[in-house]
């Protein structure tokens, strides 16, 4: 990770330098002015070349140009759209922060820099990079197969019902383009409605596609925020397919989507484990070195899910292939 220091105390830079640098971050960039801190970003450049940084701290109180002024000259490239900047300022000078965060900075620290709390800053600005970089290319490979899927099947892609991906798209993106190299981790998550038949028995058609709708939606909040692809089948139960996840982050994305469903409270006098619907979800994880690979991890969520929701619902399952 490349981080950019800009300061026009050079003592300041010296010192958020080795505080960064202590904390194992070696690639440190630093400018004196806003103006080199644009230069360094190739603002006002008409380049497709990629950002360079991935962090930025930035000094509000600058000669010249401050930092409320560079940070709004920063966001209006938008290549830098996502780029983490955290404003540095001083105690007594609270009231220009306001006007930061209205140019767009996600963060500050105060002066004089507290190592520990900086170091933390940083760390969860790399977090929120890291995430936002994993769903842009997810965004992008996704798109660059939907292109070569087909023009003629594009009213196919989406389901209207449910927002989502239809389960075939999500099918064929694992068999044939899921970015994943021979031998990465691949997790596929399977959701299912619990007693979903019952319900739509005793309420109706309706009203069973108004729950799926409901839950699609809540589901593609989850997915938008980290980046990982969600289809839904025709029977309710909805897959996210979530390239990179570890056994460990497939676990927790899968309690994350139980009570996103749990939260909604939707009424449900069918269930036997509560008062509203619930769900049941498998976390499969696997390596993958093949295509085939891929696709029999989702089988397996498929047929695993349904024998959680058959046990009891409202539990997550997670397993390693």
């Amino acid at each position: 990770m490349r981080i950019l220091v800009v300061d026009d105390s050079e003592d300041s830079r010296d010192l958020t330098e080795g505080a960064l640098l202590s904390a194992g971050y070696t690639d440190v960039v630093t400018a004196s002015s806003g103006w080199e801190a644009l230069k360094i970003l190739d603002i006002g450049r008409n380049t497709e070349a990629k950002p360079t940084i991935d962090v930025m701290l930035l000094d509000i109180v600058m000669p010249e140009m401050d930092g409320v002024e560079a940070c709004a000259r920063i966001r209006n490239d938008t290549r830098y759209g996502d780029l983490p900047i955290i404003m540095v300022t001083s105690l007594d000078d609270m009231n220009s922060l306001s006007n930061a965060f209205v140019a767009g900075a996600n963060d500050y620290v105060t002066k004089p820099v507290n190592r520990v709390e900086l170091v933390a800053r940083v760390r969860a600005a790399s977090k929120l990079k890291q995430e936002l970089d994993r769903r842009q290319e997810r965004e992008r490979e996704l798109l660059s197969f939907l292109s070569n899927w087909g023009d003629r099947r594009a009213g196919l892609w989406v389901d209207e019902a449910t927002g989502l991906f239809v389960g075939e798209v999500a099918e064929a993106y694992l068999a044939t383009a899921c970015g994943c190299r021979s031998g990465e981790e691949i997790s596929i998550i399977a959701l299912m409605l619990d007693r979903f038949d019952v319900y739509g028995a005793t309420n109706g058609e309706a009203a069973a596609r108004g729950v799926i709708a409901e839950v699609s939606r809540a589901v593609r909040r989850v997915a938008a925020t980290i980046g990982v692809i969600a289809a839904s089948y025709r029977n309710g139960m909805i897959i996210v397919v979530a390239p990179d996840f570890g056994a460990d982050a497939a676990r927790e994305l899968g309690d994350r989507l139980r009570t996103t469903v749990t939260k909604l409270h939707v009424p449900n006098s069918e269930s036997v484990v509560s008062d509203y619907v619930t769900a049941s979800v498998v976390a499969v994880t696997g390596q993958v070195k093949r295509a085939v690979d891929r696709v029999h991890l989702l089988t397996q969520a498929i047929s695993q899910v349904q024998n959680a929701a058959a046990a009891g619902g409202d539990r997550v399952v997670a397993l390693t292939a």
